[in-house]
């Protein structure tokens, strides 16, 4: 039987020793523009918030060679941990790839779960698992990006409910490690680990040229308070000294 395209890549690339740290992960989304900024025409979130930079992790999955540096970054972190998953489990629907590539090395059965349930039929959110996988399977949950973390604890609960999983650990690729996300996943009893973070991209950006350090600093301000962000830097807001009392 002939290999698999891609799996082999992904295997060769696996090797004891090499694993991706956070700063070149961070290297890799601004290499290849997954993060995009820009200062004077802000990208606005579905929320509303006027931001100044935006991660679209989905570009990943047409790069060959990123995409191995992240899925074999994922199979490392699984190894590492000592986890032996009955399934992975991608969240609609910006983690299924990945969960298929790290399903596939892994040998094991591979899932999605929707972000509402189905208007008709079953009415589920789980797809693609059921009950065969035995009494409280481990599945693992793979996202592509953790802003507040609400939809991938969404995702967990749910293979909780559905299959009576027992579900720890949900990887991203990239965390916007704001306050919420580390509550959420605290209250939810999960551990949700990103291979790179905010901080780490805007290093990367700096370090690429990209960015100037007085935008390092606009970008921190963002991070700080996403909602005022807009308002403040048209005002010059951030430019006030403050008094001292």
């Amino acid at each position: 039987m002939k290999p698999i395209p891609g799996l082999g890549v992904l295997r060769l690339i696996s090797k004891p020793g090499i694993v991706p740290t956070m700063q070149s992960i961070a290297a890799l989304l601004v290499k290849h523009d997954v993060v995009k900024v820009n200062f004077d025409q802000p990208f606005t979130w579905t929320s509303g918030i006027k931001s100044p930079i935006y991660c679209d992790c989905r570009e990943l999955t047409g790069l060959v060679e990123a995409r191995a540096t992240v899925v074999t970054t994922m199979i490392e972190k699984i190894n590492e941990l000592g986890l032996k998953p009955d399934a992975v489990a991608g969240t609609a629907t910006a983690g299924i790839s990945w969960a298929a590539w790290v399903a596939g090395i892994l040998n094991v059965p591979m899932g999605y779960v929707r972000g509402k349930p189905k208007g008709h039929g079953a009415g589920k959110m789980v797809e693609g698992l059921n009950k065969n996988l035995g009494s409280k399977p481990q599945i693992v949950v793979v996202e592509d990006a953790f802003s507040t973390g609400g939809s991938s604890i969404k995702s967990a609960e749910a293979l909780r409910s559905e299959l009576n999983a027992e579900v720890k650990y949900i990887f991203g690729i990239f965390s916007w490690d704001t306050p919420k996300f580390f509550a959420s996943q605290r209250q939810a009893g999960l551990e949700m680990i990103s291979f790179t973070n905010f901080d780490e991209i805007v290093s990367a950006l700096q370090a690429a040229g990209k960015i100037s350090p007085t935008q390092a600093q606009s970008l921190q301000r963002f991070h700080e308070d996403p909602p005022n962000w807009h308002e403040r830097e048209q005002s010059g807001a951030h430019e006030t000294e403050p008094q001292l009392f």
